[in-house]
């Protein structure tokens, strides 16, 4: 079955070049564009893809709102943000209201088409890029949430190591490697992780380790 894909983007040509590259691919289908946040939510109730591209400086609702409310429905698509690294100061807000990942604009079109792939089956896109910048928030901020006991007890040592290892930004087959072990078994553990502690996928597994000072911005 095709990867039912909407692009939101304000910018007219954007979306076309997005739709364009994407509707090639043999195992993707661009069901539908939104020209802004507000639009993006309509239309996402509309078509329910799989995948949203979502831009996030757009009039009326931005993307980050769009993200939050979109996310917050049962059954909703995943949502890749666009951005452009050196201008967008959005990377942890983004990710708190539910981004899978992201995604630069100036992307060729195999790496977006792996970029939709990769969040249409249910793993993160969190670049090494992105992760030092979610770091670099974290250090910024520097007040963490109050960790829940219960649910980081729940953790066994092995899954509590690969929490960590997911935090600074390794891949399942670099964690394997530094753990010696089976890819297949690093798949595992990431799942029971999501699962014990009610995560929705990786990302927000970066996101809870450095709140809860499993993992400290510099270790």
């Amino acid at each position: 079955m095709s990867i039912r894909v909407m692009v939101a983007d304000d910018q007219g040509m954007v979306r076309s070049g997005f739709s364009i590259l994407l509707n090639v691919q043999p195992d993707m289908e661009v069901v539908g564009e939104a020209a802004n946040g507000a639009e993006a939510i309509a239309r996402s109730a509309e078509l329910r893809p799989d995948v949203i591209l979502m831009d996030v400086r757009m009039p009326v609702l931005d993307g980050l709102q769009a993200t939050r409310r979109i996310t917050a429905e049962e059954g909703h698509p995943k949502v890749l943000v666009l951005t452009t690294f050196d201008l967008d100061d959005y990377v942890y807000e983004a990710l708190r209201a539910g981004a899978s990942g992201f995604l630069l604009k100036d992307a060729s079109g195999q790496e977006l088409a792996n970029a939709v792939r990769v969040v249409a089956a249910g793993e993160a896109l969190l670049a090494p890029t992105v992760t030092r910048r979610l770091i670099a928030e974290f250090a910024r901020l520097g007040t963490p949430r109050a960790p829940s006991c219960k649910r980081v007890e729940s953790l066994t040592e092995r899954e509590t190591e690969v929490l960590g290892l997911i935090a600074r930004g390794l891949s399942n087959a670099e964690i394997a490697a530094t753990l010696v072990v089976a890819e297949q078994t690093v798949k595992t553990h990431v799942g029971r992780i999501l699962m014990k502690l009610d995560l929705r996928d990786r990302t927000q597994a970066v996101v809870y380790a450095y709140e809860t000072e499993l993992v400290r911005p510099g270790d």
